[in-house]
This record gives C-alpha cells, structure tokens and sequence, in this order.
C-alpha cells in the first residue's frame, strides 16, 4: 500500500475530507504533489479544480517542497508598521532568498502571510510552527543561525506533537 493510498483509505468518495486528506498529504509529502491532487479528485469525487483551489487558497498548503525548516514572516498591518518588511530584508540579505523561496541546499523557505493572528505581539515570524514575538533584525538572524543546528529528526519530532 503507498502512502497516498494509506491517507485515502476509508475516505474515498467522500468528498467532505477534502481538506483533511491535504492535510495529510501536506504533512507526509511537505507538500502537495500534482499527482496526488489527480489521485485525490478522482478518489473523492471532487473536481479537480475544487482540489486546486483548496490547495491554492489555504496558506498552509504548499504546491511545492519547502525547506526543512520554514520560517514565515507576518506582513499584517500591524506587523508591517511594526517592521515586518525589515525582517523581510533580513532574511533576503542573510539567506539570498526572496518569500516563496527555498534556499538551493533545502534547509530554509522564507514565506510571508498577511496575518498570523498575533497583531498585539508583532512583528511576529514564525520558525516551524513556532511563534516568536517582537522580532527585530537581530533576533531572527540569531533564529536562522540556531536552525542550521536543529536536525531534519527534531524538527519533525517536535511537530508530530502539535
């Protein structure tokens, strides 16, 4: 049985879990494949364009690999009058990769949502899943040199958790 087949099983013509079974797919591919959006479609019974525009619409999606670790900088409003677009810049000087990105050796991907729901705490960035509040330039520069020390292992320990 393949992995695509172990997340649809007891699911298939149930088009309800569409987003369920991307989550599943998001957390065993890192992202979600073309082909296992065709599979999942046909399986389901939901149109292939519905299964694009569910993958394409939630930011917690990706339709291509990300890095190990993922840091995703808030550009709300109150975040970005915060500096948000300093951390931005941060992260494009330190790493050489622009939000969207993946660093060529796959250790880091830079993304940025327009909110993260923690307008009293920006600018906030978030590591992995994790949140860190009233981040400067500084303090993510020490964040991006702490994961060059996390392993592949811990990170997905510690998300297995959450």
């Amino acid at each position: 049985m393949t992995k695509l087949d172990s997340i649809l099983e007891g699911r298939r013509s149930q088009p309800h879990q569409l987003i369920e079974v991307l989550h599943d797919l998001q957390e065993q591919y890192g992202y979600i494949p073309e082909k296992a959006m065709l599979a999942v479609a046909g399986e389901l019974g939901v149109p292939l364009m519905e299964v694009y525009r569910v993958a394409s619409f939630y930011k917690t999606f990706s339709r291509k690999p990300r890095g190990q670790n993922v840091f995703t900088v808030c550009t709300g409003t109150a975040c970005h009058v915060r500096g948000a677009n300093l951390l931005i810049d941060q992260v494009q000087g330190q790493l050489k990769i622009a939000p969207g990105s993946t660093t060529a050796d796959g250790r880091v991907t830079l993304e940025s949502v327009n909110c993260v729901g923690a307008c009293a705490l920006g600018p906030v960035v978030m590591r992995n899943g994790s949140y860190f509040h009233h981040v400067t330039p500084g303090k993510l520069r020490k964040l991006i040199d702490q994961t060059g020390k996390i392993k592949k292992e811990e990170f997905h320990e510690k998300t297995k958790g959450n």
